[in-house]
């Protein structure tokens, strides 16, 4: 981090809106920081605006309304103080496929004066990388890996992964992320990261920024959405709408299923069945605390 930035946000979006199409808003008011030392999980599904925030903080797109800060920096204003600092991944980085790993790397190494040759060496023995191989004959996991290599190996205080291990096998996928977990141990790095494995989330991340029609519905550290989130069930035949139990105080989301409405609070079970008791005349219904992945599902196809 820039001397003197230390109470300066490492991330900052700011009412971020972008568009690929007239009308038509990915992101609709995205506001959110991370602070030094965070490591924070993004989600939401597929087109909800995950990798577009993540290009943006990049400098790679460009915000049409908002503001983002990187250190403090303009990532558009002040790309090469920015991505001295930034290593990124992404499931779908294109490295020239017509190069050598050796080469790849030594274009990284060049490129930063920080760059930690023992780290280097110590991924290459671990991931097992044939230097002489060229990009084009390496498998999708040994690519990745070759390109986390070359985004932590400059010791970056922001690290940034765009559903880094999407399409890996479970066992590449597991080291992929014991190597991100083994960079924020020894470095304190600054991680946000975006997956769609909410088993990779829960290991990784201390807190959770989910993102639905453009906007952030969550943003809660993970012991929070286990201890001060719930499910609730609503039976049909309980008078209530999905519209209705929308407008209730604390209530993220409503999907209907064969069993009844499941009904997402931001409330302890007993505080949303005393809501509900109170509202619908209806005591005892049932609520209780809810998993990562079953609130994910619960809000991705109820909100």
């Amino acid at each position: 981090m820039l001397q003197g930035e230390q109470d300066v946000p490492v991330l900052e979006f700011e009412n971020i809106h972008r568009a690929y199409q007239r009308g038509v808003d990915v992101l609709k008011g995205v506001t959110f920081t991370v602070a030094a030392g965070e490591v924070v999980g993004l989600l939401g599904k597929n087109g909800a605006g995950k990798t577009t925030l993540i290009r943006i903080a990049m400098g790679m797109l460009e915000a049409q309304r908002g503001r983002v800060r990187v250190f403090g920096l303009d990532p558009r204003q002040d790309p090469l103080p920015v991505k001295r600092q930034v290593g990124y991944v992404s499931e779908d980085q294109i490295l020239p496929d017509f190069l050598r790993v050796s080469e790849i790397i030594k274009l990284h190494r060049d490129l930063f004066a920080n760059w930690d040759a023992a780290l280097e060496a110590q991924l290459t023995r671990r991931f097992t990388i044939d230097l002489q191989q060229k990009i084009k004959n390496l498998s999708k996991g040994q690519a990745r890996q070759v390109a986390l290599l070359c985004a932590v190996c400059h010791r970056p205080d922001l690290l940034l992964l765009d559903e880094p291990a999407g399409g890996l096998d479970p066992a590449a996928r597991r080291e992929f992320l014991e190597t991100s977990i083994q960079m924020l141990n020894e470095s304190g790095t600054t991680i946000l990261f975006s997956s769609h494995y909410m088993s990779d989330v829960e290991r990784l991340a201390a807190r959770v920024v989910m993102l639905h029609g453009g906007r952030v519905l969550i943003d809660n550290h993970l012991d929070d959405l286990r201890e001060s989130f719930s499910l609730a069930l609503v039976p049909h035949d309980a008078a209530a709408t999905r519209e209705w139990l929308l407008s209730l105080n604390g209530c993220l989301g409503v999907r209907e299923r064969a069993d009844g409405l499941h009904v997402v609070f931001r409330h302890e079970p007993d505080q949303a069945q005393q809501l509900l008791a109170r509202e619908l005349g209806l005591p005892g219904l049932r609520c209780r605390t809810v998993a990562l992945e079953e609130m994910f599902i619960e809000l991705a196809g109820g909100q």
